[in-house]
C-alpha cells in the first residue's frame, strides 16, 4: 500500500496513471462536441423532414402594417393609401370589412 501512496519512492504506477482518465475525458468531450455539431443541432437523423432549420421571421411587419405606418408618417396621401389597401386586400383575399353580404 505504501508503494501506491508514494510512487516517487521507486514503486507503484507512477504519475502516468493520471494520463488514462485525461485521455477518456478528451474522447468523451470529442464525441459530445461531434454530436452537438451534427445530429443534435439538426433534430436527429431525420431532422431534415421537420422543415427549414431557420424558420421565417415572425417579427417582420405585415404589408398592411407597413402601409398604415407610411400613411401615418405622411409618406403617402389618403388616395394612395386607399388604392394600395384595395390591392393588398385583393392579394391577401381578406375582402372589405363590414361590407354588405
Amino acid at each position: 500500500m505504501f508503494t501506491l501512496a508514494a510512487p516517487w519512492a521507486g514503486g507503484g504506477p507512477g504519475p502516468w496513471i493520471l494520463f488514462v482518465p485525461v485521455i477518456w475525458a478528451v474522447v468523451i468531450f470529442g464525441v459530445v462536441t461531434l454530436l452537438r455539431r451534427t445530429v443534435w443541432r439538426h433534430g436527429g437523423p431525420r431532422g431534415h423532414l421537420r422543415g427549414p432549420q431557420f424558420p421565417a421571421r415572425t417579427d417582420a411587419p405585415s404589408p398592411l402594417a407597413v402601409l398604415g405606418r407610411r400613411f401615418a408618417a405622411g409618406e403617402i396621401d389618403e388616395e394612395e393609401y386607399w388604392r394600395r389597401l384595395s390591392v393588398l386586400e385583393e392579394h391577401f383575399a381578406t375582402g372589405p370589412k363590414g361590407g354588405a353580404a
